[in-house]
């Protein structure tokens, strides 16, 4: 009997942005997630945060991976590659 690769855990690498929200009647904006793409490597999605952060309608972006339990589908917290610009607070993710 062989052990399966549906046993190990799956890596995920994501490069996700940040887009600030006008302030409302309070007078402070806050941010939310612009866009996430999945890449295969934590290069990629390192790179990809990188170009994502000169854009002038990113706030700021996050590359960053984590591990899924494929049998239980649970997935564990993120372990951060790179943070740039206004990004969210970890507990705020």
């Amino acid at each position: 009997m062989t052990i399966s690769d549906e046993s190990s855990e799956k890596i995920h690498y994501i490069c996700q942005t940040y887009v600030e929200n006008k302030p409302g009647r309070g007078g402070q904006g806050n941010l939310k997630i612009g866009k996430q793409f999945e890449y295969s490597t934590a290069a990629e999605a390192q790179n990809r945060a990188e170009r994502e952060a000169l854009s002038d309608d990113c706030a700021g972006a996050d590359a960053y991976m984590v591990s899924e339990d494929p049998n239980s589908g649970e997935v564990g917290a993120p372990s951060f590659i790179i943070r740039l610009g206004n990004v969210p607070e970890f507990d705020e993710f």
